[in-house]
């Protein structure tokens, strides 16, 4: 009688431990997420300030620039960026701005931040003496695009029509007069941002690189902050000084110099 008791409380028992272990387990399974619940978005995006080319016919015959743009279009070319990526590209000279595509990957001369259209410079008043602009990514969940989207549209339609040709060579070169007037009060005055650091002593040993890897000898580290060292070249008082600069600092390889106006600095 106690042998068949016994059994019985050790079947009880068995039985109670794989409910247990069931339990256990069937809390531990991963339940799928529902991807629609929590759509993956963009925490960073694409940022550069610096000198546009405006594209020109002579610039594709020369091989300076590896394909065409249409005068009229408002596609830029853009080497770090994918193509069909929506930018805002601002005049950063009077803060005019335009929204644009990203078109194919191009060659094109590396001390440029992007090639635009004769549609797009006009758009935003560019001074080709100093084609200063800021090229800026829109993410898709983007507000500002939510509410500009339909600029890109319209103005396609509307540059579809325009003429480029609308203004005659004596007006152009009167508004050339013009600018380089304003620019002989505004000095140039432009520095190149090589990278931002944690630490100073990171800032250093770029200091270093930079002098043992290039002919650039005037690079400088910028206290912004406790935690933000800016390793700079320059400054530059005009655009050969600046572009030679540039070209030589390429040879690193770095994905986003940019070049900064002297008076935007803290």
């Amino acid at each position: 009688m106690q042998y068949v008791l016994l059994k019985i409380n050790l079947k009880m028992h068995f039985k109670n431990i794989i409910i247990v272990l069931l339990i256990f387990l069937n809390s531990c399974v991963n339940y799928p997420i529902d991807k629609k619940l929590e759509p993956e978005q963009k925490t960073s995006y694409f940022l550069n300030k610096g000198f546009a080319l405006v594209y020109t016919d002579d610039l594709y015959k020369k091989k300076l620039v590896e394909s065409k743009i249409d005068n009229r279009s408002l596609i830029i070319f853009q080497r770090n960026l994918k193509e069909n990526s929506t930018i805002k590209i601002t005049n950063l000279i009077n803060e005019k701005y335009i929204i644009a595509k990203v078109g194919k990957n191009t060659k094109y001369p590396n001390f440029y931040n992007s090639v635009i259209s004769q549609r797009i410079s006009q758009e935003l008043e560019i001074n080709e003496l100093e084609p200063y602009v800021e090229v800026k990514e829109l993410v898709a969940n983007s507000s500002f695009i939510a509410k500009k989207a339909k600029t890109f549209d319209e103005e396609k339609k509307v540059s579809g029509k325009a003429p480029v040709d609308s203004i005659s060579v004596n007006n152009l070169n009167d508004s050339i007069d013009k600018t380089e007037k304003i620019i002989k009060k505004k000095k140039f005055n432009y520095i190149i941002k090589v990278a931002d650091f944690y630490f100073k002593s990171s800032a250093k040993s770029m200091i270093d690189r930079i002098k043992k890897e290039t002919p650039v000898d005037n690079a400088s580290i910028q206290n912004l902050s406790n935690t933000q060292y800016r390793v700079f070249l320059g400054p530059f008082n005009n655009i050969n000084s600046l572009q030679k600069a540039f070209n030589d600092i390429s040879t690193l390889e770095f994905e986003n110099f940019e070049i900064i106006k002297n008076d935007e600095i803290n």
